[in-house]
């Protein structure tokens, strides 16, 4: 008996940071069933240059859109990410301007347990760390960061990504993107822009992830 040939399905590509991004969207991905397809970049090591290495050797097929999330604070904080940070900037400029797969680059500043942090209520701007623990009742950073139900505890109660995403501090933000989607047509087009003046202010274009992903 011959088995039956799937069609294979459209869907997004992922590039994460770290483990509390990779847990927190692989959980979303199983509570609302999208169809995203995940990429676990750990940039322990390798930077903003990691990222590129995965980016250049990675296929398209049936991809709609490329994000990459990472945090800003590398670029402020480490001798020579800033120029990383730029190459890899330039590289998801081309494709984008190619009209091949759209690379959508999410900037959290200044990182995404930050993000993380204002999911809740009470967050008023607290040391991130001493947050997580004495609000989120953790034993430490390492041990939140490890959960891989942590997109159920940040959306769960009074949590919620709605709250974060009201929060963000728009204005802020390092990088926009001005995007196009037909959704008929599963097309998707993205122009980025950037600003360097902004880079190491609080905040996140987090928003266009959910806005696009969302749309299908």
């Amino acid at each position: 008996m011959s088995r039956e040939t799937r069609k294979a399905k459209k869907h997004f590509k992922v590039f994460c940071e770290g483990d509390t991004e990779y847990n927190y969207i692989d959980e979303m991905k199983r509570q609302h069933k999208f169809s995203i397809s995940l990429k676990h970049v750990n940039m322990k090591g390798g930077g903003y240059s990691n990222f590129l290495d995965y980016l250049s050797t990675d296929g398209n097929t049936n991809c709609l859109a490329k994000f990459i999330i990472i945090d800003g604070d590398r670029a402020v904080n480490v001798k020579g990410e800033k120029e990383n940070l730029r190459t890899l900037l330039e590289y998801c400029n081309i494709q984008n301007k190619s009209g091949r797969i759209p690379h959508i680059v999410i900037v959290n500043y200044p990182d995404f347990e930050y993000i993380a942090c204002l999911h809740t209520p009470n967050y008023k701007g607290q040391n991130v760390s001493q947050y997580i623990v004495n609000e989120m009742r953790y034993k430490n950073i390492d041990e939140f960061k490890a959960d891989k139900k942590v997109y159920k505890l940040l959306n769960s109660g009074r949590n919620s990504k709605e709250l974060m995403l009201k929060s963000l501090h728009r204005e802020n933000c390092f990088i926009t993107h001005d995007y196009t989607i037909k959704k008929s047509y599963y097309e998707i087009s993205a122009n980025m822009i950037w600003n360097w003046e902004k880079l190491g202010r609080k905040g996140s274009n987090i928003d266009e992830f959910f806005e696009i992903i969302m749309s299908f």
